[in-house]
């Protein structure tokens, strides 16, 4: 076990990023264009920052695996986007934001860094609105503002309930503008297989074009992950069926330390599971939360209706354990809240593993204040509800038509059933200030790396981190290597290091086809999913992180000897996709459980059922465990542990109340 350097600038808190950014190496104009750059993933942060570094100079390569860089799955983020411009003038400040990050992720992320991305926050609004991207508005043309978990003011900017999608068009927006120019050439259908390493460098890429199934050799004198995190490790989760941990895996396995892997989110309101039939779960924003009142009935395995249980019968769980935020508390206090009452037998619907979330008490409250607005007297209870429905239509609108098209009920009728699901990933590639992994000329961004949520992440704070590692870190902090890159000359791809990578990834797939084996990539992803969700999930304890483990080898070489890959691989063959990223999730979900094994603590959304308050609450252990677990691949199945001790020199760690 060795310690890890972050790179952290000397001085204080509140000046290392403005004195950094003032003294770091540069690249000047004449030799940036001699420079070229792979970054793979075209979400936020990698559309941010294939834009801005082709918009300094730079010649890039941008590669994504769907058909489009809109098609990233940051398109399906609904709530919105935190940042530090109090325009409410309600008391919010980059500090507060800050601490609120720190706070909310249990203190287990480093401070330096969040304290960055608090700052660069407000900068990346005005990016947007000169982009053109329409957050929502006040009436009087001012940008609005709504809530979201784990805060006490009001710094989320949103546009309706789909802020990823109006983000994504405004990130995609400058990356077509460089494709025009010429400075970025776009790979879409294109899988990254390989990172090629050159000297202890990262120096190229092997990607797969999806169409024709040709292995492609790519040169690059900085390779930048932005591929996103690996909640379908779980299966079912709230992430796009082709989102993956490929990328990541592979530098891992080239050498870039994994931080954290056993810290996942798990959100409150998602649509809860129907049936086996499901490959996918659904979203419910966390934006929901400001208006919508979770319940259950006070009585256990109540048979009655929702609107059948009177008010006093009804307990409004997280008002009444967490009055100081209500239904706003983070997600993970929320998620665990949830669970604990369905597990109780208080659950919902048919399944009774739900909550209802209820809109009734906002649409009244609306509907009373459009009435005054609009001078009408003596309005029915039918007119205020009305009014009451087209605020919250145009607040929610296409989150309810979501939810009724999925469900067939009709949530301003009825309230919504929601249960926890399995929706982000706070771990991820292990890097340092610079946003460089353990191998040098390797960069993860945005939510493939570890750096800024700790153990558990705020609601509206991943479209903060993307956008401010794609837009405003990464053109500063590459600097610092590239700098001594400039007399690096492009290396040939016929180069031995290019031919080895390409021949180990045509053997991985040789090998896949070679099986023939009787059951589909889908069941052993099934399988891996559950051993995931029922003892890496939610919670956690000693005897079942160990089961799983075994579990998670025996599944794996099980795979290996029983899978089938149908198709050829000269082809486009989305099973053979399927099986290289689940080959990828059975040795990544080991180490996750290795990792949650090893925590002897609950934070966040890690929870060790060991390792808990007289209430329920996580009990952290900051004497043993304040620090960054950074592991190793030592071989199949075999890890080492490095630590990153985290200092806390203006947050100091305290239990965490919401109450």
């Amino acid at each position: 076990m060795s310690k890890v350097d972050s790179k952290i600038p000397a001085g204080s808190l509140a000046e290392k990023w403005t004195q950094y950014r003032s003294s770091v190496p540069l690249v000047n104009p004449a030799n940036k264009r001699s420079i070229e750059i792979i970054v793979v993933g075209s979400g936020l942060a990698g559309a941010s920052a294939a834009s801005t570094l082709a918009e300094l100079g730079y010649k890039v390569k941008c590669f994504c695996f769907q058909d489009s860089p809109r098609r990233a799955h940051s398109i399906a983020a609904q709530g919105g986007i935190n940042a530090a411009k109090n325009y409410q003038n309600d008391g919010d400040s980059v500090y507060r934001l800050f601490y609120d990050t720190v706070k909310g992720g249990d203190y287990r992320s480093r401070e330096a860094n969040v304290y960055r991305l608090a700052e660069v926050s407000a900068n990346i609004i005005d990016q947007c609105v000169a982009q053109g991207v329409p957050l929502a508005r006040e009436y009087g043309g001012l940008l609005s503002n709504r809530s979201f978990g784990g805060t006490q003011v009001q710094r989320t900017f949103y546009a309706a309930g789909q802020t990823g999608q109006q983000l994504l068009l405004g990130a995609y927006s400058s990356l077509e503008r460089q494709i025009g120019l010429g400075n970025v050439e776009m790979c879409a259908r294109h899988e990254m297989l390989e990172v090629v390493l050159i000297d202890g460098k990262a120096r190229g890429i092997i990607a797969r074009d999806l169409i024709s199934g040709k292995l492609e050799r790519h040169f690059g004198h900085a390779v930048l992950i932005c591929s996103g995190g690996y909640g379908n490790v779980f299966y079912l989760s709230t992430n796009a069926m082709g989102s993956n941990a490929t990328a990541a895996w592979k530098a891992h396995k080239k050498g870039a330390y994994f931080g954290n892997p056993c810290f996942t989110q798990i959100h409150p309101t998602c649509i809860p599971v129907s049936g086996d039939h499901q490959s996918k779960l659904t979203l419910m924003s966390e934006s929901l939360r400001n208006d919508g009142r979770i319940w259950v009935p006070k009585q256990k395995d109540d048979k009655r209706k929702a609107f059948d249980i009177p008010e006093e019968e009804r307990d409004y769980y997280l008002e009444r354990r967490y009055p100081a935020f209500g239904n706003l508390v983070p997600r993970d206090v929320a998620s665990r809240a949830a669970k604990e009452r369905c597990d109780a037998g208080f659950g919902v619907g048919t399944s009774k593993m739900a909550v209802y979330l209820d809109f009734a008490a906002a649409i009244e409250r609306y509907g009373k204040q459009q009435i005054l607005k609009l001078g009408i007297d003596n309005a029915s209870a039918e007119e205020i509800r009305k009014h009451g429905m087209d605020v919250v239509k145009e607040k929610y609108g296409n989150l309810f038509d979501m939810y009724k098209q999925i469900t067939g009920e009709d949530p301003y009728q009825l309230p919504m059933r929601i249960y926890p699901a399995v929706h982000y990933t706070m771990g991820g590639l292990w890097v340092d200030y610079n946003l460089m992994t353990t191998v040098p000329g390797m960069y993860a961004l945005g939510e493939a790396n570890f750096s800024d949520h700790g153990a558990n992440r705020l609601g509206a704070s991943a479209l903060m981190q993307g956008l401010a590692d794609g837009y405003f870190i990464i053109p500063y902090t590459i600097g610092s290597y590239l700098s001594n890159e400039i007399r690096t000359k492009a290396i040939p791809t016929n180069h031995p290091a290019f031919e080895e990578a390409e021949k180990n990834v045509q053997a991985t797939i040789d090998r896949l086809f070679a099986i023939k084996g009787t059951h589909s990539v889908d069941h052993f992803h099934k399988k891996l999913g559950k051993i995931m969700w029922d003892k890496c999930g939610m919670a956690r304890n000693e005897k079942g992180l160990k089961e799983a483990i075994e579990e998670i080898r025996a599944l794996r070489e099980e795979f290996w000897k029983d899978v089938r890959v149908t198709g050829t691989p000269n082809e486009l063959n989305p099973e053979l996709e399927k099986a290289g990223r689940v080959s990828d999730f059975l040795e990544l979900g080991e180490l996750m459980c290795m990792d949650a094994l090893q925590r002897k603590e609950s934070c966040g959304g890690h929870f060790r059922e060991e390792y808990q308050t007289e209430d329920g609450e996580a009990k952290r252990d900051d004497d043993g465990f304040s620090f960054v677990a950074a592991w190793e691949y030592k071989g199949q199945g075999s890890f080492e542990l490095h630590k990153e001790e985290l200092n806390f020199d203006v947050v100091h760690p305290s239990q965490r109340s919401y109450k």
